[in-house]
């Protein structure tokens, strides 16, 4: 598994219980602009579930906001083995946000994903 590149159902975070625990007081967050990640660990059966979020104030049209999300997606795709390679056994909910009111190019976007995926690994480290 370690070595896929695809984004199964599976790997999506849905459950609005587990989003819930997410946004609550017990996650942790890091920037890189324009992106923000909140992640906490979990006792789910994935390694990682991931949450996308666009906010609606942000981009009034849904063609922004879904190109922004589909952005964000793909370079997770192509980087999620940074932080999968750092977990060992633990498990993580993640949440991407948006949090600019300016679209941005894929590398850009790719750039701040492997960023934050790699911090967020290395802090799960740390903290073993």
């Amino acid at each position: 598994m370690k070595g896929e590149l695809g984004f199964r159902k599976a790997e999506r975070l849905c459950s609005k219980k587990r989003i819930e625990q997410l946004f609550a007081g017990d996650s942790r967050s890091l920037s890189a602009y324009p992106l923000r990640a909140v992640y906490r660990e979990t006792t789910s059966e994935q390694p990682l579930q991931l949450l996308i979020s666009v906010s609606k104030r942000r981009f009034k049209h849904a063609v922004d906001r879904n190109r922004t999300k589909r952005l964000i997606r793909e370079a997770y795709r192509l980087n999620k083995h940074l932080l999968l390679d750092n977990l060992d056994d633990k498990h993580l909910d993640i949440a991407f946000l948006w949090i600019s009111d300016q679209l941005s190019t894929f590398p850009i976007v790719e750039a701040k994903v492997k960023n934050l995926l790699q911090r967020i690994g290395e802090n799960e480290k740390l903290r073993e």
